[in-house]
């Protein structure tokens, strides 16, 4: 394999690692949230950030964690006939397969960067047009000039009612994280195939 999908692959896969470990604890963020909620609830005045913020919280566990899950190989698999196969039966099956899940989720990108957006206050149809308008506005004429390019930023509809692009920007990052892993996981299959372990 050429030096450059093989330093691509490494390098995917040691960032997709180090934001997995810190992933991993966002588990005991979840479980101190839940639990204050039951103890503000049983003997204060209940909170009204707790249940969002343990949706948000979890929504960051899993979107940034799916990556690490797919190097170690921990993700779902139909294993009916999968764990009798050959590598190279299963690297083959797996070259192929990995394709419709790269689809998938660069159609989910693509709708996860129109809702950021929309978050932002963008109602067009073009949300890679107003990005990149952003971004030369950053370049050219500073943040606040950028900042002013968004308009109506948009809040959930409950009584605490928090901005909503901060997780629709890290469920983006997820999700692109994801598909350079699926990338770099194809890869490592099509070396497997050729006899060269990535």
């Amino acid at each position: 394999m050429p030096k450059a999908i093989t330093g691509f692959v490494h390098v995917v896969e040691a960032i997709n690692r180090f934001i997995g470990y810190i992933a991993m604890y966002l588990i005991f963020v979840l479980f101190a949230v839940l639990l204050w909620s039951s103890v503000s609830k049983t003997f204060f005045d209940p909170s009204l950030w707790t249940l969002e913020t343990a949706q948000f919280v979890m929504v960051a566990y899993y979107i940034l964690g799916g990556p690490y899950s797919i190097q170690l190989g921990s993700n779902v698999r139909m294993d009916l006939f999968y764990g009798g196969w050959s590598l190279e039966t299963k690297a083959k099956v797996d070259a192929f397969t990995v394709l419709f899940l790269m689809f998938y989720l660069g159609v989910l990108l693509y709708g996860a960067i129109s809702s950021t957006a929309y978050s932002l206050g963008y109602f067009g149809l073009e949300p890679f047009a107003f990005f990149w308008d952003v971004a030369k506005t950053f370049v050219s004429e500073g943040p606040a000039a950028a900042s002013a390019k968004f308009g109506y930023l948009e809040r959930s509809s409950t009584a605490w009612r928090p901005y909503l692009w901060p997780i629709k920007v890290l469920t983006c990052f997820g999700v692109f994280l994801m598909l350079l892993q699926c990338l770099a996981e194809f890869f490592r299959d099509i070396g497997r195939l050729r006899g060269v372990e990535i």
